[in-house]
């Protein structure tokens, strides 16, 4: 039996805040495998074909940009130009990759996002990145709302543990759950999933 070729055109990643600010001591010692699973993603979705859309924080130095709590307190993540705001190894964009800049913890709300998504008939998000319970739950919130189906990589994301494990038990209502290792054996079901929405 020939095997069928997986038409994943409907799907794509959201690769969110891979970013130093975001990878902090105690998130990288309680995730050592992340940067290596975020690498086993992006070449899965890479040779898929999948429309890979990376979102990332980015902050002007003096301050207009900035979300006023982090103005309130004179501080904030991934100013431009600075270490904090360098892309991980694991993360960096390949010729052809879009690049969204946030100020953010949600990415839709910057146009360009869903703009993109419209425009390539996008019905299905991968979502992983940092943190798990702020900008990857928030941006994955915001998908569902906006009707996508949204699935959570969640050996693609992390967080402080506590936060992290929170984050990914209490929506079931909001996206499922993936791991990498499971989504050659998963696309079947999402593509049924979507089928069921037509």
């Amino acid at each position: 039996m020939v095997e069928q070729p997986r038409d994943l055109s409907a799907f794509a990643l959201l690769l969110i805040d891979i970013q130093e600010d975001f990878w902090t001591k105690e998130i990288a010692n309680a995730f050592p495998e992340f940067p290596q699973k975020v690498d086993e993603l992006l070449a899965f979705c890479r040779r898929e074909g999948l429309d890979v859309i990376h979102l990332r924080a980015g902050f002007k130095e003096d301050q207009s940009d900035w979300m006023v709590r982090y103005r309130l307190l004179g501080r904030t993540p991934c100013i431009e130009g600075m270490r904090g705001a360098e892309i991980l190894d694991c993360a960096q964009e390949k010729t052809g990759e879009v690049v969204i800049v946030k100020q953010t913890f949600d990415g839709f709300l910057n146009p360009r996002l869903e703009e993109f998504l419209e425009k390539r008939n996008k019905r299905y998000l991968l979502v992983a990145g940092l943190v798990t319970s702020v900008c990857v739950l928030l941006t994955a919130a915001a998908a569902a709302q906006k009707g996508y189906l949204v699935n959570v990589v969640e050996d693609c994301c992390a967080d402080v543990p506590e936060a992290h494990r929170y984050a990914l038990e209490t929506y079931p209502f909001i996206f499922n759950r993936t791991k990498v290792s499971r989504i050659d054996t998963d696309w079947g079901t999402w593509i049924s999933e979507l089928e069921g929405l037509r």
